[in-house]
């Protein structure tokens, strides 16, 4: 059994563990949730500390025949892309459960059914971004539904159970494109390579027909543009980030969209590179709309509630990750990895902050937290930075992945580029007028006893924060990570960097 294996069965004995606990003992459930995922983050950062950086396949590769009659395996193994995406999972799962000590009290099923779920969801994201096998991957990207679906379900607020009911219609009907393109491709392994195979690795080497391909990669792809979500599949987001806790919240929005941005990189220029280049800059269109659409829907929310804000943003920035990723090249590609960890940190900041402030103010309308800066200053201050990450200001991590998608872009789509870049400039609207109705100006009625972040909050934010300054300064030790990953994917697809060019003054003349 390898490592991989192991790092996911963890969290899933953890649940299991849980089930057996009396429902009466609620402290010792969280006890157990937050120390079996703290142990698996320091499993899972361990792992990655033995990660060959120089290396751009797959490491600590397993593969086990599972169903022979049908060719598929039981298949694990990580990249640098990967792992940083596994290693998002691991850090913000126990954070998540401290900093969500007390939201699933008052739900429909109990505290310990809570916990559970978190640990069953976490091992369902190890697989999901380890799956080598394409059947074992779409079984972990199915099986995800399931404990987001009850978590929202049965511990949301507000109108619950119809957002959770649109998560999982919108997602079942992806997963069953996808499942049809996989169907496809099994057909077709048969036929070229002698014996069917959900092996990528083999999958990879297949030649399909234009048409054929064009299909199948539309298959894949609107199921990843719904996980992600991509404009126009991004409807249930709102909904589903508004009625969620806000521990649900940043799994879903943190961890769980970057599958779609992840299974573009990984399946659909991998298996379908004829089809990307294609497709690739229709889509560089959708992540434009993307940028600017959510941009415009998170200020028209600045009035409104603060978590459909905050989800608005997330569709504003995964056009900026899709951006990279279609512009085919390895700086884009680099920074579109790395802005899917740094925004799953940064959202991370701002979920669990707007939670803490909902909760104690009984509203999560922006208008009814005016001058939390002189009442809470701790809170407020933990927004702010949160925002100016958000913003990808200097100094805040996403600022390096910003611009590495931008100059990445902008090497062979100029004008994308250019064009997204005013993305930035409404970027700083939607942040900037929230952080100044919420934290400045007088003191909102009702707000003058409100208590700041406890021992416990602060704890939990402390280590969130610390990384989205820290990989503001230095990101070079994930880039290290990431670089030669993106470059041979890109390579694989037969793109190089384009080469800078400078004209010679006078040269014409």
């Amino acid at each position: 059994m390898s490592s991989l294996t192991i790092l996911g069965l963890l969290p899933l004995l953890g649940s299991a563990a849980l089930f057996f606990l009396p429902r009466e003992k609620e402290l010792l459930a969280k006890q157990v949730a937050l120390g079996i995922t703290t142990l698996v983050a320091i499993a899972g950062i361990a792992l990655a500390l033995s990660f060959n950086r120089q290396e751009s396949g797959l490491q600590f590769v397993e593969k086990y025949s599972w169903i022979p009659a049908f060719g598929i395996n039981y298949g694990l193994g990580v990249d640098g892309m990967a792992l940083l995406l596994i290693l998002l999972a691991l850090i913000l799962t126990p954070i998540v459960i401290l900093a969500c000590w007390h939201e699933a009290e008052g739900g429909r099923w109990s505290v310990k059914t809570f916990f559970a779920l978190l640990l069953i969801l976490e091992t369902m994201m190890i697989g999901v971004f380890a799956a080598t096998d394409i059947f074992l991957f779409y079984l972990f990207f199915e099986a995800m539904l399931i404990p987001v679906y009850f978590l929202i379900g049965g511990y949301g607020t507000g109108e619950r159970a119809a957002a959770a009911v649109k998560f999982l219609l919108y997602s079942l009907f992806g997963g069953l494109l996808m499942l049809a393109s996989i169907i496809g491709l099994y057909v077709v392994s048969g036929d070229q390579l002698g014996a069917p195979t959900f092996d990528v690795s083999e999958l990879s080497k297949l030649s399909i027909n234009n048409q054929t391909e064009a299909f199948l990669f539309l298959g894949f792809f609107i199921a990843f543009a719904i996980k992600a979500p991509l404009w126009p599949f991004h409807t249930w987001l709102p909904d589903a980030a508004k009625a969620a806790t806000p521990g649900t919240s940043v799994l879903l929005l943190g961890v769980l969209d970057k599958v779609g941005t992840y299974g573009m990189i990984r399946f659909c220029l991998t298996l379908f590179p004829d089809a990307s280049k294609q497709f690739g800059p229709t889509i560089i269109v959708l992540s434009l709309i993307s940028i600017f659409y959510g941009a415009f829907l998170a200020i028209w929310q600045s009035n409104g509630d603060i978590k459909r804000l905050i989800s608005y943003t997330s569709i504003s920035h995964f056009g900026f990750i899709t951006l990279g990723i279609f512009a085919m090249t390895s700086q884009g590609m680099s920074g579109a990895t790395l802005y899917m960890f740094n925004h799953g940190f940064s959202t991370a900041a701002l979920f669990l902050v707007a939670g803490w402030m909902a909760s104690r103010r009984g509203s999560s309308t922006i208008a009814d937290f005016g001058g939390l800066q002189r009442v809470t200053p701790v809170m407020a201050w933990s927004f702010f930075l949160a925002g100016m990450s958000s913003l990808a200001l200097p100094g805040m991590s996403s600022f390096v992945s910003e611009f590495l998608v931008l100059v990445g872009t902008y090497s062979r789509y100029p004008v994308a580029a250019i064009i997204a870049t005013f993305g930035i400039v409404l970027a700083a609207l939607y942040i900037l007028i929230p952080v100044q109705k919420a934290l400045h100006g007088p003191t909102t009625a009702g707000n003058e006893q409100l208590s700041d972040l406890n021992l416990r909050e602060k704890i939990a934010i402390a280590p969130v924060m610390a990384i989205i300054i820290a990989l503001g300064f230095f990101p070079a030790p994930l880039l290290n990570v990431i670089n030669p990953a993106a470059q041979a994917t890109i390579s694989a697809l037969g793109f190089s960097d384009p080469a800078p060019s400078i004209d010679s003054v006078g040269e014409n003349k």
